[in-house]
Order: structure tokens, then sequence, then C-alpha cells
């Protein structure tokens, strides 16, 4: 139940991500030069919007969706690699192989989540959590902020620590899995999503040649039509 709340919030949310980034985008290209067109009304009316903000707010988004896509990617093998060795060992060191690597990418994800925890804490989430809790901040750095939207950067560099650690617990999670089925998430990349396969009739015949597009075949219809008709007048 909690794996598949966890998989829908992270589909949810890098689907949202990149819808919205992409319609920003669209508004800040459509503003810049639509603002430029000598329209009475239109033209003042959009010189007065501010989209200054759009392209760092973009940049923070796709920062966002790439950690979690990454996560995304773990869990259901987009990710590329470089097996040609590793499918040339015999089963058992192959097994051994494909554990030491799952667990290698758990070990480095986990490393890189601790060290941004470690300096989103001390880059203001320090500051802001014991502010917003009503503690004494001592000497605490309250931290930058955004050049345009003015945001703590922190929250920003959140995306490190938290699409990290789940980029290391999907790691663990299909080192699990293939350990009790001895099976990896595969992805193909030739298959759309909402396009099922159509499976063709029974008595379909893939090499007939009954479809009124082979000259052959049209050939041996005329002939027979034309003999047909030739009888036809020789009665």
């Amino acid at each position: 139940m909690i794996n598949k709340a966890l998989n829908h919030l992270e589909e949810l949310l890098v689907t949202f991500l990149m819808g919205a980034a992409t319609v920003i985008i669209f508004a800040s290209v459509m503003h810049r030069y639509m603002a430029g067109v000598d329209i009475p009304g239109l033209q003042d009316w959009l010189l007065t919007l501010n989209f200054g903000w759009a392209q760092e707010l973009c940049i923070i988004m796709f920062v966002w969706m790439a950690k979690f896509g990454a996560a995304y990617g773990v869990r259901t093998g987009i990710h590329v690699g470089v097996d040609v060795l590793i499918n040339r060992l015999d089963d058992g060191n192959r097994r051994k192989a494909i554990i030491f690597g799952l667990l290698s990418g758990a070990l480095f994800t986990g490393v890189v989540a601790a060290l941004g925890a470690h300096f989103v804490w001390e880059n203001g989430a320090h500051y802001a959590i014991f502010q917003f809790f009503g503690i004494d901040t001592g000497d605490n750095y309250e931290g930058p902020t955004t050049p345009d939207l003015e945001w703590p950067t922190w929250i920003v560099y959140s995306a490190i620590p938290l699409g990290s650690s789940l980029m290391s617990f999907r790691f663990l999670q299909v080192t699990w899995i293939f350990l009790k089925t001895g099976e990896l998430p595969h992805h193909d990349h030739g298959h759309v999503d909402g396009l099922e396969d159509e499976v063709p009739p029974v008595d379909f015949d893939p090499y007939g040649m009954d479809d009124n597009l082979h000259m052959h075949d049209l050939k041996n219809k005329m002939t027979g039509n034309g003999d047909a008709t030739q009888g036809g007048e020789k009665q």
C-alpha cells in the first residue's frame, strides 16, 4: 500500500513538474513576442506583466524533475547500462556482479543524500526550522535567496537529499526483488504507453496476396474476369 502510494506520488510529481514547466516556458515566450507587437490595449497590458521569474522557476523545476525522475528510472529500469561483460559471466558470477552494482548505486546515492542533507541544513534550513517553531536561532545562518524569485536556496537544494534518498531506496528495493525473484526491472523503449498491441485474427495470413495491392494478384483477377467475360460472350 505504501509502496503504491509512493509510486503514484513519484509519477505525479515528475508529470506535474514537466507539464508545468512546459506551460510556463510557452507563456513566457509568447509574452516576449506578443509584447513587441503594436496592438493597442493588448501591448500595454502585456508590458505590465513581469515574466522575469519564469526562467529561474523552470530551472528549479527541471532540477527537481531530474532528481525524482532518476529515482523513477531505477524503479522501472530505464537507465542505460553497459552489461556486455556481465551477460558473458556464468549465472553465479553474474548474480554477484548485479548485486554489487545495485548496492554500489545505493551506497553512492545514500552518501550524496547525506552530504546534501548536511549542506541544506547548514545553508538555511536550520535557521528556518528553528524560526518556524519559535526556537532561538542563535548564530545559525539564515541562508541566501534566489535572485529572481527570492526563495530561500535551501528549499531549492532540498531536491538533492530528497531525490537521492529516494534513489537509494529504489536501488535497495530493486536489489531485494532481484534476490527474491532473480529478475531486474526492464523497460521496452519501443513500447508506447496507451497503445495496445493489436492481436491479428486467427485466420489471418500475413503472406496472403488478397488485399488488392499486389500487381500479380490483380493480374490474376483481371485474367479471371476476362475469361469469365469471354465465356459469357461465347455463351
